[in-house]
């Protein structure tokens, strides 16, 4: 067997199971999860509708690329969103089943095993994709943590000069995941700065940038383009229609940015990822060409988000993120005895922020966080936000 398959670690939910195993949930409530992000909004009716309407499509193998007219309609949503010269739809745009499998096969692609050492930087918290990327890749995590005294920024002087040396990769999350911040400008800047001394690719996770409750969130490519980065040289963008249509099973994304990198991961592609099936081809079509649902989905999240912080901003620490759909709050207590007295007492499931995490440069910085998904519809979001008040008022 693979030897690299011994490096990975359980994945967050499966150490939160075994955190469950020791308790039993207080029957005198129902089951309320925020802990998985999972959207739980509706499917729009024509997303159904034209995925319906295309079943007969099943019967011809897809090509691995996606349709030219996918792959036009993803570019143009691109050019339109961000506000950025049209892409070259043949040569900078690569739709995919979903961005988890992209950005996983992606450093398949991307790392040079026959280089000494080679090294995956990710940002910490982080999406454990990123960390199992890596090691199968034969490559070595490296992490920078997203801390408040650095307004969860990537602060790339925590790392010395040989591990830069060796970055062959490095994943970044805007907005991210589980704070909701999205990088500035300056931010990009210094990372760009850091690719060309470097020579590293940058994988720009933008799954969440459709869930924002005031201005858009800066992207990748249009940061690129506002400091003169036309090419888009060794950066690429992946998203997803699932966080944004509310279609996760449907497993449909996109790949954008530097041509050369595209040319050499649709070449990977062609022989590990599996095509994107034509009824889901016309679906995601249906779906990138239209925003009502968009505008209407962000509608709900911003209601949820303002009710949910009224009721625990007097006993935690709370504030509105600047995208997505979690909120990071600092615990009263550890991390882990909070999730599990909570899920004890009270029946409601959170994250353990620690288990985002690893131990980096002294600090695990998920410690004495919790994650909470604010995806169950307004009425059980509501009622679980009066639970974990009630439980944090106990703990005084």
């Amino acid at each position: 067997m693979n030897p690299d398959l011994q490096r990975l670690l359980p994945y967050p939910f499966q150490k939160l199971a075994a955190l469950f195993r020791e308790v039993q949930p207080n029957p005198d409530y129902r089951t309320i999860s925020l802990s998985i992000g999972e959207p739980k909004h509706a499917t729009p009716r024509f997303i159904r509708d034209a995925l319906a309407a295309n079943l007969d499509g099943l019967a011809n193998y897809p090509t691995t690329a996606g349709s030219d007219t996918l792959r036009s309609t993803i570019a143009n949503w691109l050019t339109i969103r961000y506000g950025i010269p049209a892409l070259d739809a043949q040569a900078q745009v690569l739709p995919v089943n979903g961005s988890r499998e992209a950005l996983f096969a992606f450093a398949q692609a991307v790392v040079d095993r026959t280089k000494n050492d080679p090294v995956v930087v990710c940002p910490n918290p982080f999406y454990q994709i990123y960390e199992g990327a890596a090691f199968l890749a034969g490559a070595t995590p490296h992490f920078l943590n997203n801390v408040p005294e650095d307004d969860f920024a990537l602060n790339f002087a925590q790392l010395p000069e040989d591990v830069w040396q060796r970055t062959q990769l490095i994943y970044v999350c805007s907005p991210g995941n589980p704070t909701g911040r999205v990088m500035p400008l300056a931010e990009w800047k210094r990372l760009f700065e850091m690719s060309d001394r470097y020579g590293f690719v940058i994988a720009s996770d933008e799954c969440y940038s459709e869930i924002y409750f005031s201005e858009p969130p800066l992207g990748a490519l249009q940061a690129a383009q506002r400091l003169g980065r036309s090419d888009y040289k060794n950066l690429v963008v992946f998203s997803s229609l699932s966080k944004r249509s509310n279609v996760p099973g449907m497993r449909s994304g996109l790949v954008a940015g530097d041509a050369r990198v595209i040319e050499k991961f649709a070449l990977y592609r062609t022989y590990h990822g599996s095509a994107m099936n034509p009824a889901i081809q016309a679906a995601s079509i249906a779906a990138w060409n239209d925003e009502t649902h968009v505008a209407e989905n962000r509608r709900l999240y911003a209601e949820k988000f303002s009710k949910v912080v009224e009721i625990l901003e007097p006993v935690l620490p709370v504030t509105m993120p600047e995208a997505g759909f979690y909120l990071w709050i600092r615990t009263p207590i550890a991390d882990t005895a909070f999730t599990q007295r909570l899920y004890r007492d009270y029946n409601v499931t959170v994250l353990p922020g620690s288990y985002l995490a690893r131990s980096a440069q002294g600090v695990n910085p998920g410690e004495n966080f919790v994650r909470l998904a604010l995806v169950a519809n307004t009425e059980e979001t509501v009622e679980a936000a009066g639970r974990i008040a009630k439980f944090v008022a106990t703990l005084n």
